[in-house]
């Protein structure tokens, strides 16, 4: 199988709101973006599927050395998406800092499963999101350096969406990314997000979460230029996609993250990926 088929394959098992956008790219950029789709899901099921830690780690490593030889004109890569990766790394000019970051993120969640403050938060929205959303500016293509903080900022929104979604799925894993800080300031305990307990606290705490997240997205398109927002049309519909998954968790009732997670149909996502690349996105 050729490393770009490997890419596909991977990206068509997944259910992803990432993917809805690709549709109306050319096929160049089309494929960068599967690879780059590929690439985080590789790093994402190593966590997620390993049951043991130092194993995982293990693989993370394997995983930067393997990363760099993308990187080296004399060595070749040997996993089949570093070796996609290594085809468009010169054309879209994808820096190696960027793509390390995101296995530094994924490593976090081998270690981290709670987060004191939203800044502790915000850094690892940034490995894990804020990267990619760079990564993806870049591959669209951009002229202003003003639209590479748009991409951060958007992917920050993003994963703070994700965030919101998860909160009930996380929790079953011992996992809980909402900030210590916020709990106690909203009167909520471990225990009952643990034990998937509503309480009007937590709605509360859900409600400033959910706020907190749709500014995001607010901040995020009033730093994109002008000029880039034709090229980055792909990056508006996938921001379109969440944002509309975050208002659907808003009026199912923002507790209920804690007993169910909420997916927008796909033949939605499509309504809304045309909807937007017609006339755009303003949340």
């Amino acid at each position: 199988m050729q490393p770009l088929d490997y890419c596909r394959e991977k990206a068509q098992t997944s259910h992803s709101n990432f993917l809805a956008s690709f549709r109306f790219l050319p096929p160049a950029q089309r494929d960068a973006m599967t690879i780059l789709y590929a690439y985080c899901r590789e790093l994402d099921d190593i966590v997620d599927d390993s049951r043991d830690p130092s194993i995982a780690r293990a693989t993370l490593a394997w995983w930067r050395q393997d990363l760099s030889k993308v990187f080296q004109a004399n060595t070749a890569p040997e996993h089949p998406v570093n070796q996609a990766l290594r085809s468009i790394q010169p054309v879209f000019r994808l820096p190696e800092s960027e793509l390390m970051d995101i296995i530094n993120g994924m490593e976090m969640d081998l270690h981290h499963d709670r987060y004191a403050t939203f800044d502790d938060l915000q850094y690892y929205c940034y490995r894990v999101a804020g990267v990619v959303g760079r990564l993806i500016a870049r591959i669209l293509g951009y002229t202003q350096d003003t639209t590479l903080r748009y991409a951060e900022t958007l992917g920050l929104a993003l994963q703070l969406t994700n965030i919101i979604r998860d909160v009930g799925e996380d929790a079953r894993m011992g996992r809980i990314y909402l900030p210590q800080d916020e709990l106690a300031q909203f009167g909520v305990s471990e225990t009952s997000i643990l034990a998937a307990t509503p309480t009007p606290e937590f709605a509360t705490l859900m409600q400033f979460q959910f706020n907190r997240a749709r500014d995001t997205y607010r901040q995020a398109i009033a730093l994109l230029p002008p000029a880039d927002k034709k090229t980055q049309k792909a990056g508006l519909i996938m921001a379109s996609i969440y944002h509309a998954l975050l208002l659907e968790i808003e009026r199912d009732g923002l507790a209920n993250v804690l007993r169910y997670k909420i997916r927008i149909p796909n033949p939605r996502k499509m309504r809304i990926a045309l909807k937007t690349w017609l006339f755009g996105f303003k949340p």
